[in-house]
């Protein structure tokens, strides 16, 4: 497989924790640099390490993980966004308070990482058949989502201030329309 290839898989395999991040982003209350390389970090490590779990399962058994991981990627996703719009409606109980890491912590982020990345691990059972070397493929995926990721929070950032405190509630929108994105792309193409 060529290096353009490779950084194209990357980059095609950030891009559903890209839209997340613009959420997150937005949801945040003013997000800094430093906020925004954590969540990159954080998506970043579990998007390089899925692709090598599904290059393991991939060895293993296909047709065992490939029949579910769009229902796993749709039901983390969409609780999380449901989540997230339950506490957009919600009345601030500290209006001033600015503590997104409250809303924010490592544990929702990874969640939201992981629920990202299931279409990553998809595609390291796919790569598990070719010849690739999983560990350079990782490596991409993973940095290719750290940079989109905290690009994305960043931007979340401005589009937060433009729609205001509710925010958190056009980022758990988003994190249902990508998983019931990812959901519809495979049942449709199971259906094809």
């Amino acid at each position: 497989m060529s290096p353009v290839s490779i950084l194209l898989i990357g980059f095609a395999m950030s891009t559903d924790a890209f839209a997340a991040a613009i959420g997150k982003g937005a949801a945040m209350r003013k997000p800094r640099f430093s906020d925004a390389l954590r969540a990159g970090l954080i998506f970043g490590v579990i998007e390089g390490i899925t692709p090598v779990i599904g290059w393991l399962l991939g060895r293993a058994a296909l047709e065992y993980v490939e029949a579910f991981d769009h229902w796993i990627a749709f039901g983390l996703l969409g609780a999380l966004g449901v989540h997230m719009i339950i506490n957009g409606l919600r009345p601030d109980e500290g209006a001033e308070e600015d503590d997104t890491s409250r809303h924010h912590g490592f544990w929702r982020l990874a969640m939201t990482g992981f629920a990202t990345s299931i279409d990553a691990m998809a595609v390291g059972i796919g790569l598990a058949f070719l010849d690739v070397h999983i560990g350079v493929m990782a490596l991409v995926i993973g940095l290719c989502t750290l940079t989109m990721v905290t690009c994305g929070i960043m931007l979340g950032r401005v589009l937060g201030g433009m729609v205001g405190k509710r925010a958190e509630i056009i980022g758990g929108v988003i994190l249902i329309i990508i998983g019931s994105t990812i959901l519809y792309e495979h049942l449709s193409g199971a259906v094809a």
